[in-house]
């Protein structure tokens, strides 16, 4: 298939999700050019919104490449949003019981530490059920997340509760020198260049070294990769710890970028979008960058849908689903009919 053939059947896809979602909004007694043009406007043109954008891409990305490396290794690793949790829950642990004592650099850095055994360990439980006794990772994933959830919402429900929260349920927020720093003059913080060197490092990973290939072996066919004596099992492992290290990074840097405390709705939904940027990506990193901050600024836009058009903010994700299904159904290589 030509350049010129793959880029028109992209457009097309892409027209035809906005088509749908286009008829979604009219059914709902909207105006679909008003919506799309208030999405325009809201995300793109108001100040200070592309920052938003980028700052809410980043740990899209960072959960996003923590399916992309599992995923050469021919794993489904649906637990990004509970790896990302557990990982923030790790960090916020390591920065409520070691601020009063060690210097804020100190705690920072093994915050960031906690935060990547968190998930690699919270990834290995999947792991070693796949590999011991066969359950699917894609299942196991999936409902750990839900476990991890709640373990969040028993530790700020009780013993790490904001006593001066009046009825909120949150941790204590972070000191400001547990804060990542910002660039001058913008609101972007350090953990966004994290993201975009994590996606760098994961595609020379995957790309350019001996361990990347022998994860795309796995990936093909693992029985013929046992045979030609590749370790598959380490190989396995190894996938999905990173992914599931990467997951926890990413929880790190909302907790320490973006919301600052645990709350029943932290994160919510960022390891399921990140996700749908990894398949709507094909699985490869530095795509994965572009997938995320498409994807990070219709969920920006969420909030303009419910003011200006009177549609539910969650309305977005329907918009991401069909954009996703769009793609990949419309640009899927064909095979050749002998």
């Amino acid at each position: 298939m030509s350049r010129g053939s793959t880029l028109l059947r992209w457009v097309g896809a892409l027209i035809a999700g906005l088509v749908v979602f286009g008829a979604f909004v009219l059914a709902n007694g909207a105006d679909p050019f008003a919506v799309y043009a208030d999405i325009w406007t809201s995300t793109l043109t108001q100040p200070g919104q592309f920052q938003q954008i980028v700052l809410r891409a980043a740990p899209i990305a960072l959960a996003g490449l923590a399916v992309v490396v599992p995923a050469r290794a021919g794993l489904v690793n649906v637990g990004g949003e509970g790896q990302l949790i557990i990982g923030a829950v790790a960090a916020a642990g390591v920065a409520l019981w070691l601020t009063p004592v060690a210097s804020p650099w100190l705690v920072m850095l093994l915050m960031v530490l906690a935060a990547i055994v968190a998930g690699a360990a919270w990834a290995g439980i999947a792991a070693a059920m796949r590999l011991v006794v066969k359950v699917n990772e894609a299942v196991t994933t999936l409902l750990l997340n839900y476990v991890a959830l709640y373990s969040m919402l028993f530790l700020i429900l009780g013993p790490w509760k904001d006593p001066a929260a009046l009825g909120q349920s949150t941790s204590v927020e972070l000191n400001d020198a547990m804060k990542l720093p910002v660039f001058a003059g913008t609101a972007i913080h350090v953990g966004v260049a994290l993201a975009v060197v994590a996606a760098g490092a994961v595609w020379f990973a995957l790309s350019r070294t001996t361990w990347g290939f022998r994860l795309s072996v796995v990936g093909g066919n693992a029985e013929a990769a046992r045979r030609a004596g590749l370790p598959v099992v380490t190989l396995l492992l190894t996938a999905l710890l990173i992914g599931g290290a990467l997951a926890g990074l990413a929880g790190f840097i909302q907790l320490a970028g973006m919301e600052y405390k645990l709350r029943p709705t932290f994160g919510l939904t960022i390891g399921y979008v990140a996700f749908l940027a990894s398949w709507l990506s094909r699985h490869k990193p530095l795509p994965l960058l572009i997938a995320s901050l498409v994807l990070a600024a219709i969920a920006v836009s969420g909030n303009s849908l419910q003011i200006g058009s009177g549609l539910p903010a969650a309305s977005v994700n329907i918009l991401m689903g069909l954009v996703l299904l769009a793609v990949l159904g419309w640009t899927s290589p064909r095979k050749v009919r002998s």
